[in-house]
Order: C-alpha cells, then sequence, then structure tokens
C-alpha cells in the first residue's frame, strides 16, 4: 500500500510539473505571437499624451439622443438654443468658466505596470493645476507587487503634496496594494459592490526539493549574506528561512498599516487590516471608504450641475518588442504567486 501511494504522489508532482511547463510554453507562444501581431499593425504609433474633454462627449450623447426623440419642431429649438450657449461660452474668461476636473484612469495589474503612465499623467497635470482644480482617479486594481504598487501610491502622493484636491473612485476593485494607492485621496467613492480592503501580505511559491532529490538532482546556490536569499523553489528551506520571511512580511505589513493610518486617521486599522475585504456598502461602514456611488455619475453630475470643466488626461508610452515579451512572463509568474506582494 506505501508502494502504491509513493507511486500515486510522484505521478502527482511530474503532472504538477508538465503542467507547468506546458502552461509556460503555451503562454510564451501566445505572447511572442500577440506582440508581433501588435507591432507589425504599429501598436506604438499614437504614443504620448491626449487629452478629451469628456464635456464634450457628454453632449455629444445628449444631441444625438435628443435627436433621436425629439419631433422636429423641439430639435430645431433645442439645437438653436445648445448653439447659442456654447457660442456664450467659448466667450467666457477663463475665471467665468466652471472648475476644473484633470481624469487619469488607472488599471492596475500585480505588477502594477501602468505606473510608468501614471507617472507622465500626473507630471503634466501639476504642469498646470491649481489648488482650485481637482483630480480624479479612476482606480481599479487589486494588488501586486509591493514596490511597484509603493510607486503607485508615491504619484498620487505628488498630488496631495501641492495641496490639489484628489478624489479615487472605484467602480470594480481597489484591494491590498490598490487600496494602498487609494487611501492616499481627500476622498475616497466606490460602487456599492465594489471590493474593498484586503490590507494584508502575501508570499508564496512551489518547493521541489523532494522533487529533485527522489531523482538523485543536486541543487547548488552559492550567497554572500546571511539572508540573501532565505526561501527557494529548488532547494531545502530550513524553520529559519520561513521565519526570516514571515519577520519580512510583517515589516511589509506595518509599513502597509502606517502608510493607509497616515492618510484615514480615523479609520480602526487593526479591525480592517486582517486582509479581508469587503464589498462598497460594507466598507463604508467601517471607514474603508467616504462615500458610495460610481465614477460616471460623480464626473456627470461635475459636468450637468457644476458646469466644471472636465478633462480627460492619457499617457501612452512606446513599448518595445522585448518588453512586451517581458511583462507576459512577469504577468504569468506574478499570477502563479512566485513572489511577494500586497495581496
Amino acid at each position: 500500500m506505501p508502494t502504491d501511494l509513493n507511486l500515486m504522489m510522484e505521478f502527482f508532482l511530474e503532472f504538477c510539473l508538465f503542467f507547468l511547463k506546458s502552461l509556460t510554453i503555451v503562454v510564451a507562444i501566445i505572447a511572442v505571437v500577440m506582440a508581433i501581431i501588435s507591432a507589425s499593425r504599429g501598436a506604438d504609433s499614437g504614443h504620448g499624451l491626449t487629452i478629451e474633454k469628456l464635456n464634450e462627449k457628454y453632449q455629444s450623447m445628449a444631441d444625438k439622443l435628443s435627436q433621436a426623440v425629439m419631433s422636429k419642431t423641439a430639435w430645431n429649438a433645442y439645437d438653436k438654443t445648445q448653439k447659442k450657449e456654447r457660442k456664450a461660452e467659448a466667450k467666457q474668461s477663463d475665471e467665468e468658466r466652471g472648475k476644473r476636473i484633470f481624469v487619469i484612469n488607472f488599471v492596475g495589474d500585480m505588477r502594477a505596470s501602468h505606473v510608468d503612465s501614471l507617472r507622465e499623467e500626473v507630471s503634466a497635470v501639476m504642469l498646470i493645476a491649481t489648488q482650485a482644480d481637482e483630480v480624479v482617479v479612476t482606480l481599479e486594481n487589486s494588488g501586486g507587487t509591493v514596490h511597484e504598487h509603493g510607486l503607485g501610491a508615491s504619484q498620487l502622493q505628488r498630488i496631495k503634496d501641492h495641496g490639489i484636491p484628489l478624489v479615487v473612485i472605484v467602480d470594480k476593485v481597489a484591494a491590498s496594494g490598490g487600496y494602498l494607492m487609494a487611501s492616499i485621496a481627500d476622498k475616497i467613492i466606490a460602487a456599492p459592490f465594489a471590493i474593498i480592503g484586503s490590507i494584508g501580505v502575501l508570499a508564496q511559491l512551489p518547493n521541489f526539493n523532494r522533487f529533485l532529490e527522489q531523482r538523485g538532482i543536486d541543487f547548488e546556490q552559492v550567497t554572500a549574506g546571511k539572508y540573501k536569499r532565505t526561501l527557494t523553489m529548488f532547494g531545502k528551506n530550513t524553520e529559519a528561512d520561513r521565519e526570516k520571511t514571515r519577520e519580512d512580511l510583517e515589516e511589509v505589513h506595518r509599513l502597509f498599516k502606517g502608510a493607509v493610518t497616515e492618510h484615514r486617521p480615523a479609520l480602526e486599522i487593526e479591525r480592517v487590516a486582517t486582509g479581508e475585504y469587503w464589498y462598497g456598502s460594507r466598507a463604508l461602514e467601517l471607514g474603508l471608504i467616504d462615500d458610495l456611488g460610481s465614477s460616471d455619475d460623480y464626473l456627470m453630475r461635475l459636468a450637468t450641475e457644476d458646469h466644471a470643466q472636465i478633462y480627460a488626461v492619457t499617457y501612452k508610452g512606446r513599448v518595445s518588442f522585448m518588453q512586451k515579451i517581458q511583462g507576459a512572463f512577469g504577468s504569468l509568474a506574478a499570477s502563479l504567486g512566485f513572489g511577494s506582494g500586497l495581496r
């Protein structure tokens, strides 16, 4: 019976290793094919900074729908009134126009790869924004690597440091590293079913040491420095290695909690820093957010009721062929949990 169990375990380990190898090969092939297609179509030709005035977008939508539902007479009267209002608005001075709102959209991944664009977008806004303006960041981020999400939070901190009001709106998720970024804001708004929280730190990786030993394969690793390498995928991990890793994670968790508390001092941090997440309605009760709502409602209300001038700011950088390949493999490794992160 023990022999059968050993055979089953060996088969299971071999199957897992084969699966991981196959998955890596498939992802690599897909990444290469997609990168070639993207490069051949000149996907990076549209790099640089683009600005879209959302007021014009909303007005265009309203005009099209109004024309569809109104009678011809009513539409002509409506159209005439709208043209007169736009002509009068064009003659207004900067002081007479409504408040300026700069909108930045951040969609994160495990490696927070959009941070490079975020840096450029924040820099562009700060060149002209004043304390009378407002920056709105629509954020969708479920967490990932520590240093990348820390840099993302630092970019939003630049806005705060200049005294420019900052609002973060979460339509879907701001968890772990995503919540670290959101917590910088003067005000956090989230949809009722948006996922909020997960103030915790995670490190995980598979270990193939016993598998290698059974096949007579030695793994050699040479380091200089007592803690240059602790947990390993192929060597034998000791309790001392695990304890050091736990200490490192506790230190990151302490810094995480401190950063959130700095910006939201009224929050009962020990109550919410358990790694749990909550939906928007409950997150509001716990003090993780300040209001319920969606980005669409917030921006359209500013445009229609407050007559604010709303500008969406987007930066697209050049991405080389090799960067696309590296990014694909990096995202795969992060999604499989190879390493540590705010999760």
